[in-house]
């Protein structure tokens, strides 16, 4: 018998196939990952609800899409790029509004569960705006690199549609994914004015316009666009750095308009807390509903005029 330890073989023979199991995971992760991104950009295009993906709710969600409510819930979603349903949102939503009104209801007094309940209402459209804006500020950071890509590969000799697609692969979210949705408009069928249209009306913003602007007037006469493009990459690196400016100065008036309303409903669970029950007397009679009410609207409205005045398109 050899000098050979028999365990070697064994051990070899081990992590070989740990290798091989783990390249099979992978290769079959891959493959389940690219055969769901099909069907999600078919059920995307057909307007359909993706299948496959553990989503709860299925039967509310599909009921909600054959709504004006469902398709309105579903654009603001797709605008934000949260991975959210409209059934999931909606569910969620109305699940939040009862739990609110109970602890309001149990807390404070009964007069305050109608009021926690618009609250949870308005909180949760406010979020959806506020990550809608915030995704258009992400993707509007990103356009000077955007038309700077697109730049270098029209200037190669590429087509519009390629450096689209070429964008759509180097860009990160949510440039990247917003592009990546043009180019599967593209490849089914879809002109270059409607998929950039439609890309405009996702994400709103002065820039995108006039860059959608651009590439669909080039795009109509036949020209070349890296002229246009690398004097725009210019205008929106400078628009860029101005927009940071102006946000770093009115920070501290942002701030401003969230504490003045948090101070007041501080103050309330305050007075509730020193003198148990006072709410609920001050609730129980019309004059007392009324301030409250009086109250919320004054400090509703300072927040609002105070982020109006604070608001600077540049």
């Amino acid at each position: 018998m050899s000098g050979i330890d028999p365990a070697l073989p064994a051990i070899g023979a081990t992590l070989l196939c740990g290798a091989l199991a783990v390249a099979g995971i992978r290769t079959y992760a891959a493959g389940r990952a690219q055969r769901q991104a099909v069907v999600e950009r078919l059920a995307d295009e057909r307007g359909l609800p993706v299948a496959g993906r553990g989503r709860r709710f299925r039967s509310v969600d599909r009921a909600l899409r054959r709504t004006r409510y469902g398709r309105r819930i579903e654009r603001r979603l797709a605008a934000t790029g949260l991975d959210v349903t409209p059934g999931e949102f909606t569910v969620h939503l109305l699940a939040a509004v009862v739990v609110l009104w109970v602890i309001a209801h149990a807390t404070l007094a009964a007069f305050f569960g109608p009021i926690a309940a618009l609250t949870v209402i308005w909180a949760a459209f406010a979020f959806l705006n506020w990550q809608r804006q915030k995704r258009i500020e992400k993707f509007i950071n990103q356009l000077p690199e955007l038309s700077r890509i697109l730049a270098n590969a029209t200037q190669a000799g590429l087509a519009l549609r390629t450096a689209l697609g070429m964008a759509a692969e180097e860009l990160e979210a949510p440039a990247g994914e917003e592009l990546a949705k043009v180019s599967d408009k593209l490849a089914v069928g879809h002109s270059v004015d409607e998929a950039l249209g439609e890309l405009a009306e996702r994400l709103p913003s002065r820039e995108l316009v006039v860059l959608v602007t651009t590439l669909v007037l080039a795009n109509r006469a036949g020209g070349t666009v890296v002229g246009s493009l690398r004097n725009l990459t210019k205008t929106l690196e400078e628009r860029k750095e101005t927009r940071r400016e102006v946000r770093t100065q009115l920070s501290q008036v942002v701030v401003t308009a969230y504490v003045v309303p948090l101070l007041g409903i501080g103050t309330l669970l305050l007075m509730n807390r020193i003198a148990p029950g006072a709410i609920d007397r001050m609730t129980s009679s019309f004059l007392g509903q009324l301030a409250v009410v009086a109250a919320f609207v004054l400090y509703g409205l300072g927040f609002f005029f105070i982020r109006r005045l604070s608001k600077i398109d540049v």
